[in-house]
């Protein structure tokens, strides 16, 4: 299979992180970026997951509450009042 050249633009950090890490493995960033690609492809995607972090049930219920206006406190004026309220 003939083969082919590309050019990757990354952080000069980034680079020399994963150069150690795949020297540690024995291997150079060509092979690295080879076994990622052949990755790809058998995983028809990116052979790992790609997500964003979500809240949990409980963080994201209390914002879907102070967006809708519920379970809200009147502003408190003092400590004491905060504590009085907490309290009752």
């Amino acid at each position: 299979m003939p083969s082919t050249s590309m050019t990757i633009r990354t952080d000069a950090q980034i680079k020399q992180q994963a150069q150690q890490i795949f020297s540690d493995l024995g291997m150079d960033m060509t092979t690295a970026v080879n076994i990622f690609l052949r990755q790809a492809i058998r995983h028809n995607g990116l052979p790992f997951d790609v997500r964003l972090e979500r809240l949990n049930a409980a963080s994201q219920n209390a914002i879907e509450e102070s967006l809708a206006g519920k379970n809200l406190s009147k502003p408190f004026d003092s400590v004491d009042e905060l504590m009085e309220s907490l309290d009752a």
